[in-house]
């Protein structure tokens, strides 16, 4: 197993720079027609030598094809992005940013909407069971 080093301080400072940044021009500065949905900032993976950041969205949009056309327009507005990014940090450097989707609440969700069917068929086979249940009590009782 690979082991994985720890964040710095000044990575993490800068992640949560370019965290807020991103969310933030994504919600009020884009207005690319294509963008549909609920796009959020989950994580930002920044290099040791702070050269490069993996920017990880999460979106929910009405279907796949939306999503996709939103983090295409997304990923189309990088440079516009990086600049602002790199507007709003005091170093004199800022990481090339590298838009990645971030599937992981997208899975929860499909995970929870199975579990929700799979409860809602148990009640109803309860329900059927109790009401059977109830027939065959009353059917004994008339005799």
């Amino acid at each position: 197993m690979a082991s994985r080093k720890l964040p710095s301080r000044r990575q993490e400072k800068v992640a949560r720079i370019i965290k807020e940044a991103v969310s933030d021009i994504i919600r009020n500065q884009l207005n690319d027609p294509r963008m549909d949905g609920l796009v959020s900032v989950t994580d930002v993976d920044i290099s040791p030598d702070l050269k490069t950041a993996d920017v990880f969205l999460s979106i929910l949009a009405s279907s796949d094809t939306a999503a996709r056309k939103t983090f295409a327009a997304i990923n189309h507005a990088t440079g516009y992005i990086q600049t602002e990014v790199g507007s709003r940090m005091t170093s004199k450097y800022f990481p090339r940013l590298n838009f990645c989707e971030d599937r992981k609440v997208k899975k929860t969700l499909e995970t929870l909407k199975l579990i929700d069917q799979a409860a809602e068929e148990f009640r109803e086979k309860d329900a059927q069971r109790g009401d059977q249940e109830e027939s065959e009590n009353s059917n004994g009782d008339q005799e």
